[in-house]
């Protein structure tokens, strides 16, 4: 008897263990998600949030903002140029990450190569013994930065000049200057320390990717056919809302995606990068030159920035420019500590802070406390997977919404109207996959106004909607827009259609025609203008009702799009004379 029960123990245990094989690829398959996830490289350069670019060329001597090889190599001596400095300047706002310009489009090197007279060894700061790149490396792993290397894919010297990817006028050249360029990237990733992104401004269309697969397997690659991050569109410091980071294969091996591709249900992972000069107030510049500081942008654009890019998901790459000394003017200093101190006078200290999955996560903070922000986090080792979301709070015993929104991923901030709460709710009303989410935070922040909408509070903008590739076509279409919870008060308002991201390689834009506003229940011709060559319009309210939402205010135009398709975000801003 006894060894029968063993015989019918063993054979009930095999059965049991034959179950539990024959389940696994279902108890698997409930696991997977149709989302498509980062890579460790991309997860960690998300994670950053905040980088810092660093654009120092021969331009810097010649006030200009590309090489056209006129400078001698002689007025080239930066006898104070100290990278400890350059990394301080990063560690003041946030920065976890620098990428340095070691080649721009001139061709000149700011390390020790071979390929070229036309670098750092010819100059006579520290008689041609200089070395840039390994020196900002050895500064950032000094101060906890981690490195990342922008290499133009090509040289003026070799007639591969603005906007080639490499290729050169003259055919004849192309196979010897593409075994430059490998050389050259070759050095940089390979003698520097592990680079954590390489930049190919423009694509590039030489043959790298044995070089990145044996070099750069752990950074993430802007353009170009091996890229695993893509430039947003615009060089203003705005993402686009929703802010998706995945997209079609197909566009992404291009090499020259933009956020305009963005596709909430695409089968690759690519999320967008935001670079901007810090010299960009009424101006645009990316190298320092004499008399720039009145371009510098002020605190108050810089963390509307912020609120525009890391706010909505994206990297924050803010440019710094050491001037002909070899360091960062005091001026710029200033701006970027001013920067880090508001980010965190703003986000260091949440009220509370509570994390879970599932679609709904209640904070209570066990008392009234008056609340006028929200930020939340998806956990992205799971994907991007919020596509809908209300954040709700308690308010005497009731619920009232107080933001709502579309893509959350990496961070999203919620600013709103203050209000006292003893309880807060997020509700993920639409989502690809369970929602994961890492933090969900609550803050109070002194001295913040609230203005309708959430990435232009500071300048009265509201940003009512957004619209991408897919939403107009080459035949009129009408759309409308209902303007009722935005127009309140008397007064006038430009309503726009700001580009965020386009298909520069054809002809691009919008039309529009036959444009009209509802307002009082009848149309008003006499409210409405275009405003002459822009995308933009501009409305008068002049009568007063007792409140506004009795007759609703709606705009109507017809609108096509050239073959260049486009995407970006619909504003109104109330005229406010100052």
């Amino acid at each position: 008897m006894k060894l029968v029960r063993r015989v019918l123990l063993k054979t009930k245990v095999i059965s049991i263990i034959a179950i539990v094989l024959l389940s696994l690829p279902t108890l698997v398959n409930a696991q997977k998600s149709s989302v498509p996830l980062p890579s460790v490289p991309q997860l960690r350069w998300q994670n950053y949030e905040q980088s810092m670019f660093i654009h120092y060329n021969p331009t810097t001597w010649t006030n200009r903002e590309y090489d056209d090889l006129s400078l001698p190599l002689s007025r080239m001596n930066p006898d104070k140029l100290n990278t400890d400095q350059w990394c301080q300047a990063a560690k003041s706002w946030g920065a976890k990450l620098i990428v340095f310009v070691a080649k721009h489009t001139g061709g000149f090197c700011w390390w020790q190569t071979k390929t070229t007279e036309y670098g750092v060894s010819h100059i006579p700061w520290m008689n041609g013994k200089g070395d840039v790149l390994r020196m900002l490396s050895e500064s950032c792993k000094k101060y906890g930065l981690d490195l990342g290397v922008y290499i133009y894919p090509g040289d003026e010297k070799w007639g591969a000049g603005i906007g080639s990817g490499g290729k050169t006028k003259d055919p004849a050249k192309q196979e010897a200057y593409n075994q430059v360029f490998r050389q050259q990237l070759t050095e940089v990733l390979s003698q520097y320390g592990q680079m954590r992104e390489v930049w190919f401004d423009g694509s590039c269309i030489i043959d790298v990717s044995d070089i990145l697969k044996k070099y750069a397997s752990d950074a993430v690659v802007f353009q170009g056919p091996q890229a695993t991050i893509r430039w947003v569109g615009n060089e203003s410091g705005i993402a686009p809302y929703p802010n998706w980071y995945t997209l079609k294969k197909a566009d992404l091996a291009t090499g020259i995606s933009t956020a305009l591709h963005s596709d909430p249900t695409g089968d690759a992972y690519a999320p967008v990068e935001i670079d901007l000069p810090l010299l960009a107030n009424n101006g645009h510049k990316w190298f320092w030159a004499p008399g720039t500081d009145k371009f510098i942008l002020t605190q108050e654009q810089l963390i509307d920035v912020y609120y525009r890019t890391v706010g909505r998901g994206a990297v924050m790459l803010l440019n710094s420019t050491p001037d002909t000394t070899g360091l960062i003017p005091e001026s710029h200093l200033k701006a970027y500590k001013g920067l880090g101190d508001e980010i965190q006078r703003r986000f260091g200290s949440p009220i509370k802070t509570i994390s879970g999955k599932g679609s709904e996560l209640i904070m209570d903070f066990g008392k009234s406390l008056l609340v006028n922000h929200a930020v939340i986090q998806e956990d992205l080792a799971f994907g991007q997977r919020i596509r809908k979301y209300s954040i709700e709070g308690l308010e005497n015993g009731k619920w009232v919404l107080m933001s709502e929104g579309s893509s959350v991923g990496q961070k999203r901030i919620d600013p709103f109207e203050g209000k006292t709460i003893t309880k807060m709710r997020l509700t993920v009303t639409e989502s690809a996959a369970e929602p994961v989410i890492k933090t969900f935070s609550a803050f109070f922040i002194e001295g913040y106004q609230q203005k309708a909408g959430v990435a232009d509070a500071a300048k009265n903008t509201t940003t009512i909607g957004s619209w991408n590739r897919e939403t107009f076509s080459d035949d009129w279409k009408e759309f409308r827009l209902d303007l009722t919870p935005y127009i309140k008060f008397i007064g006038q308002y430009t309503l726009s259609f700001e580009m965020v991201s386009y298909d520069w390689s054809k002809d691009w834009g919008l039309e529009f025609k036959d444009w009209q506003v509802e307002m009082y229940g009848k149309n008003l011709p006499q409210a409405i203008e275009k405003i002459k060559d822009g995308w933009a319009f501009r409305l008068t309210r002049s009568q007063q009702t007792d409140k506004a939402d009795d007759f609703p205010t709606i705009f109507k135009v017809l609108v096509r799009t050239k073959p260049g398709q486009t995407m970006g975000n619909i504003t109104l801003k109330r005229v406010v004379y100052e």
